[in-house]
């Protein structure tokens, strides 16, 4: 390491210590190399000559670091992401979640919002919508009230029309939505069960007897100590017998064999123990 890359280090680290105390977001247990990929690219963005004009910005520009923010964090989704996990999610669990009185679910790190709705959009064509209590949090207020509008981009509505149809939706994805003026609306009867807040999932609270977990590609970004903090907040969320749907691409570190099984392992849901 040259002495400008440790510089470089240093700097990030006192970044990464100022936004943890000034903002309460800890970000410094996210993937070295992704967060500081993403910091030199919010510092490009900034137009700031070096990471201690950064830092002094984002101690005195509340507002400013709002929008840094976004840049550090997940927000990358897509309705029906992985066709195969929904179809999984529809053979295998909506059996066992219509034996239930009352559904609730937690999108975790939900970003702008697309796989909350493509779960009220499963739900709903298993006819449990209407006994289905859906939380949908994450980290950037921001990014919340993106996913509280449900409004995207027209030119994305083929995709997730393709995606949902591959996921095994029973009807027409264009119920669902109305377009207009570039963009596409989600039907507003699909929000009347929602509920969107902040959560930090490095450092705050379980929300208690879920029935259904979501976290989708969101652990990976996080050091394996984080990791399994993480793990531990969702098996103390869950009721016995509730479901974690994680990414694809992420796993369940070893320690949490105590806590989840693997129910389809290959579109990655896990149950908590009974």
């Amino acid at each position: 390491m040259t002495a400008g890359d440790d510089t470089d280090a240093i700097e990030i680290g006192l970044v990464l210590d100022a936004i943890h105390r000034k903002y309460g977001y800890d970000l410094r247990e996210y993937v070295p190399d992704t967060i500081e990929r993403r910091l030199r690219a919010a510092l490009v963005r900034s137009g700031l000559a070096h990471f201690g004009e950064f830092q002094h910005r984002l101690l005195n520009d509340a507002q400013w670091f709002a929008s840094v923010l976004d840049q550090l964090t997940v927000q990358v989704s897509e309705m029906f992401r992985d066709p195969p996990f929904y179809c999984a999610f529809r053979e295998r669990v909506l059996p066992i979640l219509r034996t239930y009185p009352k559904v609730k679910v937690w999108h975790a790190g939900c970003a702008s919002g697309e796989e909350v709705y493509a779960s009220a959009i499963v739900l709903s064509e298993a006819n449990l919508y209407e006994r289905a209590q859906i939380y949908a949090t994450d980290l950037s207020a921001s990014a919340l009230e993106s996913a509280k509008a449900g409004v995207y981009s027209e030119d994305r509505a083929a995709q997730y029309a393709e995606n949902y149809r591959q996921a095994g939706g029973t009807g027409r994805f264009d119920d669902y939505i109305s377009a207009g003026y570039g963009r596409i609306a989600m039907r507003e009867g699909l929000k009347r069960n929602m509920v969107f807040f902040q959560h930090n999932l490095a450092e705050d609270y379980a929300i208690g007897e879920m029935n259904v977990i979501f976290c989708r590609n969101v652990l990976l970004y996080f050091e394996s100590a984080l990791r399994r903090r993480v793990i531990d907040m969702f098996a103390e969320s869950l009721c016995r017998g509730g479901f974690l749907c994680l990414g694809a691409s992420e796993t369940l570190p070893t320690e949490a064999s105590d806590s989840f099984g693997p129910f389809a392992e290959a579109p990655r849901i896990f149950r908590r123990a009974a």
